[in-house]
């Protein structure tokens, strides 16, 4: 599979990215040559997934300083406009701000700085899922696992790997995957339509189920494990994630298995105290109102719709990056340097 998004540097540069509107259906690679297209790309989740996001925010203001040389302040301008899309998954301003900061040093280095962003992704899902995969393997030992996902948090989700599937796919490596079990995760069904491809691509044995079934198959002992990825990750250990993942951590809780987010450095957000503090998007009403665009209620029906909910710290067994694990209110290893600046406001929880 090709990188999620990459960068095509021919006829002055454009962003390339998977269309993930169109799975499973089609296998197809788009060329997104206007910082508008990259725009509508990342608001119609045809690229998605906070560690996706950051790279294509990167990406997206290294096209605008290709269409603007000598302009910065336009630059910035539809820096802005990038980062503002989604505005619950940090990494997407984050990967902005990154590549927006060699901007002074021309068009060429705001380019290389995206692309190091990118080169950079697998290396740091691979080592997340080998830690995620550790702590899992401590957490449920002596078995291979029967593992709950919900949403996508695959190689589609980053630039490659993944980072809750990322760590499925470690474990599958290490023969310690008995089966996953993937919520549909209505409304866009990007567990049924991104997951279970994945899952199929990986040759790892899954079951697909509607969401409102997740909760009591971990009641019925079904599932050793809750593995999600994140899309912002508060001070205090909070995680924000796709809408329904509250639910199966409230489930989860009541039957004792544990619940584990992967995600990046890059997904903690020390700025946010707490989960409360998260701007949660809502969505389109008629993603609720329709299914595959045939009408399921009343054009006139008001939807509540939101993205994403956010899970308490006390309901998660741990959040794992790259470089730490917060668990029983503390960290643990060695944090990298953007944890280390926030190190004492996550060991006071």
């Amino acid at each position: 599979m090709a990188r999620t998004v990459d960068w095509d540097g021919s006829d002055g540069g454009a962003v390339t990215a998977i269309d993930q509107r169109a799975l499973p259906g089609e296998y197809r690679i788009l060329r997104l040559a206007t910082v508008d297209a990259v725009i509508a790309a990342i608001a119609d989740l045809t690229i998605r997934g906070a560690p996706a996001l950051g790279a294509a925010g990167a990406l997206g203001v290294a096209l605008a300083a290709r269409r603007h040389p000598g302009d910065p302040g336009r630059v910035r301008a539809e820096a802005e406009r990038v980062a503002a899309v989604r505005p619950t998954a940090v990494n997407l301003r984050r990967g902005v701000e990154r590549a927006l900061a060699r901007l002074d040093d021309g068009a060429d280095a705001v380019v290389a700085e995206a692309c190091a962003l990118l080169d950079e992704d697998e290396d740091t899902n691979r080592r997340l899922g080998r830690r995620a995969a550790d702590l899992l393997t401590e957490l449920c030992p002596g078995r291979p696992l029967r593992v709950l996902t919900h949403c996508n948090s695959g190689a589609l989700a980053t630039v490659a790997w993944g980072t809750g599937l990322g760590a499925v796919r470690e474990l599958a490596g290490r023969g310690l995957v008995e089966e996953v079990l993937a919520c549909e995760t209505r409304p866009l069904l990007q567990g049924a339509r991104l997951t279970v491809w994945e899952l199929r691509e990986m040759g790892v044995a899954h079951r697909l189920c509607v969401d409102s079934a997740g909760a009591s198959a971990i009641a019925r002992g079904l599932v050793d494990a809750v593995v999600v990825g994140a899309d912002r990750v508060a001070a205090n250990g909070d995680a924000a994630n796709k809408i329904g993942t509250y639910a199966l951590a409230c489930a989860a809780a009541q039957s004792g298995v544990p619940v584990v987010v992967v995600a990046p450095d890059t997904t903690v957000d020390h700025a946010t105290a707490a989960g409360a503090d998260i701007v949660i998007e809502e969505r389109a009403p008629d993603e609720v109102r329709a299914f595959a665009g045939v009408p399921t209620a009343p054009p006139d029906t008001p939807v509540y719709n939101p993205a994403f909910d956010v899970t308490p710290a006390a309901l998660l067994a741990a959040v794992v990056t790259e470089s730490a694990t917060f668990r029983g209110g503390a960290w643990t290893g060695s944090p990298a340097d953007a944890l280390a600046n926030a190190g004492s406001a996550w060991g006071s929880r």
